[in-house]
């Protein structure tokens, strides 16, 4: 079986740092996908760039969280136990699972859905920012999610169907019962007709001690030459360097490096090299099907 990889950019719409990034990124096809948070700062001028331009490689980034100190988000409702005595999304996901009530959730779940869809975006695949709804700190909310994706449209949504461990890779989900939540999760993904990846990658979000954009580097072109067969998503934070980001974000270094690599050469021969065909969300119904 052939390896295919989709390489989606979260946290579109974050800052104008990172749309700078992601708009250049895009424009030049050099990853698979963005997805959009529609409760940040940057989101009219990231959702206005996809209408003009017309993009259809967009995904909604759900998100229910505010992890970072100098940039909070609201929610859209206010959902009382969506927020904190500050009035912003809860900082982590284990905050937000002791506190959130299903029906406020919900109700947020549909006015995200509904504000990037009457911005206009043809949206090609949702995921969830922090994996806040997943279960892993409180009750899971997929099975609420998959109703929305059903009802526009079927869409895909970033999960896995099988746990592949390598050093870096999910090692942190290596339990019994998250395995047990993998398989009942794609199970009903498949029942709804919500297509998924075979396998979701990921790696440290910031810079491991001692790291170098060079070290980074040579991280991510080994991942590409260990794909499993089948269909991996992975997913960078792109930006620009600038001093936006720089407060924002404390990992902001990371965040450079991983807008620099998707550039590099060496990454764009190592997929050559490695027969890894860089795909969409669109592109998984042709795979299973046989047309691709």
């Amino acid at each position: 079986m052939k390896r295919y990889l989709i390489m989606n950019t979260d946290d579109f719409g974050q800052c104008r740092s990172v749309n700078e990034a992601i708009f250049e990124l895009l424009e030049n096809r050099l990853v698979s996908s963005a997805t959009i948070m529609p409760v940040t700062p940057g989101y009219e001028e990231a959702a206005d760039w996809c209408v003009k331009n017309k993009v259809d490689n967009v995904g909604l980034h759900l998100t229910f969280t505010s992890e970072w100190a100098n940039m909070k988000s609201r929610s859209l409702t206010h959902g009382a136990s969506l927020e904190d005595e500050k009035g912003y999304l809860y900082a982590n996901c284990k905050e937000f699972g002791a506190h959130a009530k299903p029906e406020e959730v919900r109700a947020e779940l549909e006015a995200q859905f509904k504000k990037v869809l009457d911005s206009g975006l043809n949206l090609s695949h949702v995921d969830n920012h922090m994996g806040s709804l997943y279960g892993l700190e409180g009750e899971c909310y997929l099975p609420m999610v998959f109703e929305f994706c059903v009802r526009y449209g079927k869409l895909p949504f970033r999960f896995c169907r099988n746990y592949y461990k390598d050093d870096a890779l999910l090692g942190p989900l290596d339990f019994p019962e998250t395995k047990e939540m993998i398989k009942n999760i794609s199970s009903l993904a498949d029942s709804l007709g919500i297509l998924i990846p075979d396998y979701l990658l990921t790696h440290p979000y910031a810079p491991e001690p001692g790291e170098t954009y060079e070290s980074f580097k040579q991280m991510m072109i080994r991942k590409i030459y260990n794909l499993p067969e089948g269909i991996s998503e992975t997913y960078i934070h792109p930006s620009i360097e600038s001093e936006e980001i720089k407060f924002i974000n404390p990992t902001w270094q990371r965040r450079v490096n991983e807008y620099r690599l998707m550039k590099d050469d060496d990454y764009r021969y190592a997929l050559k090299d490695a027969d890894v065909m860089q795909i969409t969300y669109r592109d998984i119904a042709g795979i299973r099907a046989g047309r691709l």
